[in-house]
This record gives C-alpha cells, sequence and structure tokens, in this order.
C-alpha cells in the first residue's frame, strides 16, 4: 500500500492555465472564486486545483514505475491531482492524450464527479496522461501554527493556445470561473472585484512578468522550484510577510496587516 501520509502539511496541486488573449494583448489565465462555505480560501479568486487525493498517489506510483523512476511518485501524484481536479473543476482536459472532443471532455468529468478518481475514467475513455503538457512551476506551503488546514501546494503550467474551449464551474466547491491577464486579476483586486489570497498574489505579480506561455515555460524551466515558507520579518519595525529572493517573485515581501487570510 502506498504511504500518503503527509504529516507537514495537506498534499495540494493545481495548475495555471494559459491561453492566447482573444484581441492579442497578454496572455490570459483561469481563475475561479470559491465559495465562501468553503474552510480553505472561501470566497477568495484562485487558480483551479485541490488535494491530492490516495487514489492519486497509487496512480503516480503506477506512472513511477512505468517510467523507470523518471518522474518520483510523490511528484507524479501531485501532477495526477493536477490534471484531475483541471478536469472536475472547470472540464478542461489537460495533461491528457487520446480522443478528446468537447462531448468525451463533458461525459469523462460527469465519470469523474462519479468515481472520484481519474484512473477509471482514463480506462473507460481510452485515454493517457500526458504529464508533459504540464510544467512546474512553484510550490508553496505557508506553514502556520494558528491555521488547522496547511496546504503544501505545487504550482504547475500549462497551455491552451487559442483557448477556444467551453469552459463550466462545477456550483461545489467554486461559484465562478472566469478569463484574465494576471496583471487584469491585479487590479480587479485593487478595485475590491475579487479578494486574492498572498500566495495567488505573488504568482499573479510573478505571472505578470510574461507577455507569453513561452516566456512563462522558460522561466520556470530556468529556476528550480524552491518550496516557499513565508516567513515574519520585524526587522523594519513593522512586521513584513516575506519569501525567498531567489525563486522568480518580482514582490517578495507585504506588510502583514495586509495581507489577506484564506
Amino acid at each position: 500500500m502506498t504511504n500518503t501520509s503527509q504529516p507537514d502539511g495537506i498534499p495540494a496541486a493545481t495548475i495555471i492555465i494559459f491561453r492566447n488573449a482573444p484581441d492579442g494583448g497578454a496572455p490570459e489565465v483561469l481563475m475561479t472564486v470559491r465559495s465562501r462555505t468553503m474552510v480553505f480560501a472561501g470566497g477568495m479568486a484562485v487558480f483551479p486545483g485541490g488535494r491530492v487525493d490516495p487514489e492519486d498517489f497509487e496512480l503516480g506510483a503506477t506512472i513511477s514505475a512505468d517510467t523507470s523512476g523518471a518522474i518520483a511518485p510523490d511528484e507524479a501524484a501531485h501532477q495526477v491531482a493536477a490534471v484531475r481536479e483541471t478536469l472536475e473543476e472547470t472540464g478542461l482536459a489537460l495533461g491528457l492524450a487520446g480522443d478528446i472532443t468537447a462531448e468525451t471532455a463533458a461525459a469523462a468529468r460527469a465519470m469523474l464527479d462519479q468515481t472520484g478518481a481519474l484512473a477509471p475514467v482514463l480506462d473507460a475513455f481510452g485515454w493517457t496522461l500526458d504529464l508533459d503538457q504540464i510544467v512546474p512551476f512553484a510550490r508553496w506551503f505557508p506553514k502556520n501554527e494558528n491555521i488547522p488546514r496547511v496546504y503544501d501546494t505545487r504550482f504547475y503550467l500549462a497551455d491552451l493556445g487559442t483557448g477556444a474551449v467551453d469552459i463550466a464551474v462545477d456550483n461545489s466547491e467554486n461559484t465562478r470561473l472566469f478569463w484574465t491577464s494576471a496583471q487584469g486579476a491585479l487590479d480587479m483586486a485593487e478595485r475590491g472585484e475579487i479578494k486574492l489570497i498572498f500566495p495567488t498574489r505573488r504568482n499573479l505579480e510573478r505571472l505578470a512578468l510574461f507577455a507569453s506561455f513561452e516566456e512563462a515555460r522558460a522561466q520556470a524551466k530556468a529556476i528550480p522550484v524552491k518550496t516557499i515558507v513565508p516567513q515574519i520579518d520585524t526587522s523594519s519595525g513593522k512586521p513584513m510577510l516575506t519569501i525567498l529572493e531567489d525563486a522568480g517573485y518580482p514582490v517578495t515581501q507585504e506588510l502583514l496587516e495586509t495581507v489577506a487570510r484564506g
């Protein structure tokens, strides 16, 4: 049996999904607004994703064995979870290969809602995983002894290209799906139209640096993923929440009093 215990945090995964902007401007990313009833990040705008389930670890172990360890079981499980959660929450079949159409993706999403696991869906539709479609981007673990549910989240990038596909909110964990440029999301937050937790804001600032998915992928491949554990720094007189200086982020600190909590 695969050991799925994670004593340091709840394992989670999310995909930052790019598409070309219809107006030819900065690339857009897909965001979702979580239901206000959710314990974690209720009412906040985030990227689609969720926790890694035991079935994801089982499939991840199989993938690792099939690739002779080219991808570690734990990493494979997170990538599986990212693919599963994306299909579950948005209806998009990313990281998958096979006869994928709007109709089969919708049917697979409905089956996933029933089974809760990706492996039976792959078998039923004759699909395979194509994890080369997703690129490791970041890992955030905001440890806090005062927060009962702390997620250790791995972020990935994927590209839809033209993005001419239908998306639909699941209406359970999330209440809204929308496309926006990274800077557009930051502007929406400044106007009070959406709320952002600290990791999402920092990731949007990083994403706003890129004029294309290719630029984002190139930086992701050039900077090794490090686990970001925000720290409180009081050296300036006012408590600041800080992150690593060398992880690719243009903004690495924020006044603690302005940080939105999940």
